[in-house]
């Protein structure tokens, strides 16, 4: 039975491309291995749901036929939704014409059968993306800074440099599928019983395994390990930005691709300052008095710069003071946002006669 990679990922049928790459990033993040609720398994599981649903193509057939069309038939033949019975007029007929999908595969095995050659298809597990997420504080934002990042995944074998075989390892043919790098197995469709061609387990395509393999991989070519990398955070980053590094995700078996990795960058709560996108907001308290006075406040940026600033007369304390290009830097650009600073007016605790005159006083001006 083929798996509800919807259910896996915990989104309805009808969800839209951001809601499957959120729900996905989540769970990813809490089963990934090395984690403390880490599940291996579940983690793989993830990330199959993910590489189908996020492709449109694939996330079609899937819905279409409930499966994937990747060379592994579903089982009990073609499974047609939405008819009784078989018939010809809902088939993707262009899915079953070339290409390495599962019809592709069967027609082959058809024309092998009648005497056609095979073709010989080596195939190694390729790497997976990694996705870390990984807090800075709002003046790393600010400036910019380089992180080394440090995490586990697979890596290139470093006592066979990925090969998968000993130094003194020689090859010899395969013994599965006698160096053919394909095998033969007889698949039932409702055209009939075909005999239809894959890759051999064994070999994985190449016709040859080692004598003496890998005595720390085992013709893996990767084996667990750390995997250090240095990013560059950009002047201005916002919240849940993703940096790409292509090529620093898991590596593949024996020298095939190495995924990428993906960090996700989360700016920290600040105690003083509030973001939006390039502004800042903060809040300042002020005695009145200066205030009336048009005395000069002295206010802090996030970047330590002492600015001095004075209330205009008729100034609403409701509202808000803009300082302008005193925010955080505008990404990939010279410019910065504004700051705005909130005044907490501070009255006096208690009046004495003479101040309660000068009030007055002040109060008829008003």
């Amino acid at each position: 039975m083929s798996k509800d990679y919807y259910q896996i990922l915990g989104v309805s049928r009808n969800a839209t491309d951001e809601e499957i790459k959120k729900a996905y990033r989540r769970l990813a993040h809490k089963y990934h291995p090395d984690k403390e609720e880490g599940n291996e398994t579940k983690f793989k599981e993830i990330n199959e749901a993910y590489q189908i649903l996020s492709n449109k193509e694939k996330r079609q057939q899937y819905d279409r036929f409930g499966h994937v069309f990747s060379g592994q038939a579903a089982e009990g033949g073609f499974n047609q939704r939405g008819g009784s019975g078989f018939g010809f007029g809902g088939m993707d007929w262009e899915n079953m014409s070339g290409g390495s999908g599962e019809w592709a595969d069967i027609f082959e095995g058809i024309f092998e059968h009648f005497g056609g050659a095979g073709k010989s298809r080596q195939t190694y597990v390729q790497g997976s993306d990694i996705e870390i997420i990984h807090p800075i504080t709002l003046e790393e934002a600010f400036s910019g800074i380089e992180k080394r990042l440090s995490f586990r995944t697979f890596v290139t074998c470093d006592k066979c440099n990925g090969r998968g075989d000993d130094k003194e390892s020689k090859t010899k043919t395969c013994p599965t599928c006698q160096g053919k790098g394909e095998i033969k197995e007889e698949k039932r469709t409702f055209f009939g019983y075909f005999s239809q061609v894959k890759v051999c387990p064994e070999c994985r395509g190449k016709g040859e395994v080692f004598d003496k393999p890998c005595s720390k991989c085992g013709t893996h070519g990767r084996v667990k390990g750390n995997r250090e990398v240095l990013i560059n955070i950009k002047p201005g980053i916002e919240d849940s930005q993703i940096i790409k590094v292509k090529g620093a995700g898991e590596a593949g078996e024996r020298g095939s691709k190495t995924g990428d990795l993906y960090v996700v960058v989360k700016v920290k709560p600040h105690k003083k300052f509030k973001r939006d996108g390039a502004d800042l907001h903060m809040q300042q308290d002020i005695k009145i008095t200066k205030a009336l006075l048009g005395e000069k406040i002295e206010i802090e940026s996030i970047k330590g710069e002492k600015i001095d600033v004075t209330i205009p007369y008729g100034f609403n304390f409701k509202d808000e003071l803009k300082i302008e290009n005193r925010g955080m830097p505008k990404l990939d650009s010279d410019g910065r946002g504004d700051l705005y600073v909130f005044f907490n007016a501070i009255l006096p605790k208690k009046l004495s006669e003479k101040a309660k005159k000068i009030i007055e006083d002040l109060d008829k001006e008003i």
